[in-house]
């Protein structure tokens, strides 16, 4: 029997509390095959439903954010906001975490790794899904709601592979459980952004509008307004998805591409504002407040797009960040715990500082004493405890600061009712939001010669900040400002050519470096695969 390219299996039951649905028909792993499948409830609930478990992580390595060891420390750990500086006994980890941050990573990385094969691993179980859609169509070409549920699961497809292409450039697809090992080929970056772009575009008529970032029937689901945020995605990194060469020109993307809108071709710049303008007439707006988005009941945010549903009881998805970072003694007043890790660069705290310390300083970082639950000052032993920003290094073994240096992730409010040592809150953990749409569309506006200042001085009034210029260099601060601790900083750094430029604990590093490796496991299974250029 030959092997599969993915190793995979149907996630048998599933938490109908998740699209807020009153089904009560008995899930596929009670029933045989002949009855699995023989209602529109039972159809959805067997091959779209159970997917959507896999958004979150329950462990490290899985889920597309607010797990360790995966995609966001992918995108976080080798920009320039965040480190896991070493700190004595703790955080070496035979090196991999200063491996990641200063670019010497290897094929063997075991978070490339994990990354890879979590993503793959949910492709093959959409693959299973869209094979038995596919035959319950050929069956009753004629039913309407069959061809919904198709979409649906392409567009999520559609995003993954996104991930993928973004994370690894030249990946194979695969669009059916049935293909064989031997018959799995590497496609281009541009080859799989053009894909992802089609499966997207073909699949958004018949994505619902509502927002899935509201509890409800499409809670936590791909709708029409989440596959418009992908497209002004793949439409602002066009130059850098549609770039097979991305160890030339000084590593600074120079990819040519368009896009068909209604019928119109768009440049990239074009399409960026459409989509996002798309996203807009659908009724997301600011909210007020900043931290709203990341407060304990963030569900009623008019701001937020697609989330991770987040519940102690229900769910299992975890968000591991707050934790990871926080102080020992930060986590014990809570009753819960601190892992004393993650901690802000050095290069995103001069962002923070330029001019005017920015209003969003103490939203999103921990910084100097800090109180807790009770409104006292959080003890360390018999000192209050104090956290030491510019303290920070890779390494601060030994030094005076070696347990406080960093300034500490403070975005999320923390819930003092979450279980699992702080693991499992009731706050949604936030993938796309409305504050990225008004960046994205300034910046591309910018990129055209034309006026950003109004969709950027949104973003900055809201924030209590001073007004600036939109210009490119003031729009990459912005979203540093704006999208920290949220896994965007390495796209934008890729994209502005500004990735593999020298900070502090960090030298150059080569434009291969944009592109992590094809894993060595992966590549031992199938030789029809090639690593990726400079490993």
């Amino acid at each position: 029997m030959k092997r599969n390219l993915l190793k995979y299996s149907l996630i048998l039951s599933f938490s109908l509390a998740l699209f807020g649905c009153s089904l009560d028909e008995t899930p596929i792993d009670q029933l045989p095959e002949n009855e699995a499948y023989k209602s529109p409830s039972l159809i959805y609930l067997n091959t779209v439903a159970n997917l959507y478990t896999e958004i979150g992580g329950s462990g490290g390595g899985n889920g597309l954010a607010g797990t360790d060891r995966g995609i966001y420390d992918l995108n976080t750990f080798t920009a320039d906001e965040v480190m896991l500086p070493t700190r004595g006994g703790d955080w070496f980890d035979g090196g991999l975490w200063q491996d990641l941050f200063k670019h010497n990573w290897k094929s063997d990385n075991s978070v490339i790794l994990n990354s890879w094969n979590y993503l793959y691993r949910v492709i093959g179980k959409i693959n299973m899904s869209l094979d038995k859609l596919n035959s319950l169509i050929e069956q009753d070409p004629e039913n309407t709601y069959l061809p919904v549920y198709k979409a649906e699961i392409r567009a999520l497809r559609a995003m993954y592979y996104y991930y993928l292409m973004d994370l690894f450039g030249r990946v194979p697809i695969v669009e059916t459980a049935t293909t064989q090992i031997s018959d799995v080929q590497q496609s281009t970056r541009s080859g799989v952004f053009n894909f992802v772009v089609t499966e997207l575009q073909e699949s958004i008529p018949y994505l619902s509008t509502a927002n899935s970032s509201k509890t409800g029937e499409y809670y936590g689901r791909m709708t029409r307004p989440v596959a418009f945020f992908l497209m002004a995605k793949l439409a602002l990194n066009a130059q850098v998805y549609a770039d097979d060469d991305w160890t030339d020109n000084n590593g600074i993307p120079n990819g040519t591409a368009t896009f068909t809108i209604n019928g119109a071709t768009k440049t990239p710049w074009e399409a960026t504002v459409a989509y996002c303008d798309s996203i807009t007439a659908l009724g997301y707006e600011l909210e007020s407040d900043f931290s709203a988005n990341f407060s304990i009941s963030n569900e009623s945010s008019k701001e937020n797009i697609f989330v991770i549903p987040m519940d102690p009881i229900n769910f299992t998805a975890r968000n591991m960040n707050l934790v990871r970072s926080r102080h020992y003694a930060h986590g014990k007043a809570y009753s819960q715990d601190g892992w004393n890790g993650s901690s802000a660069t050095k290069e995103a705290l001069a962002i923070f500082r330029k001019g005017t310390e920015d209003p969003r300083m103490g939203k999103t970082y921990f910084t100097g004493k800090v109180k807790g639950p009770d409104g006292n000052f959080i003890k360390d032993g018999d000192a209050d405890l104090e956290y030491k920003p510019d303290a920070i290094a890779l390494d601060v073994s030994g030094t005076t600061f070696e347990k406080t240096a960093g300034a500490r992730m403070a975005k999320y409010e923390t819930d003092p009712t979450a279980q699992a040592a702080g693991q499992l809150p009731h706050n949604d953990w936030v993938l796309f939001r409305y504050a990225d749409v008004l960046l994205m569309k300034s910046e591309a506006l910018v990129r055209m010669g034309q006026s950003g200042d109004d969709d950027l001085g949104k973003v900055r009034t809201r924030a209590g900040a001073s007004s600036r210029v939109a210009t490119l260099d003031n729009i990459l601060d912005e979203r540093l400002l704006e999208l920290a601790w949220e896994g965007w900083r390495r796209q934008d750094l890729i994209r502005f050519g500004k990735y593999t430029q020298p900070i502090s604990d960090r030298p150059t590093s080569a434009p291969t470096k944009t592109v992590f490796p094809i894993p060595a496991d992966v590549l031992s299974l199938n030789t029809n695969l090639t690593q990726n250029p400079g490993y």
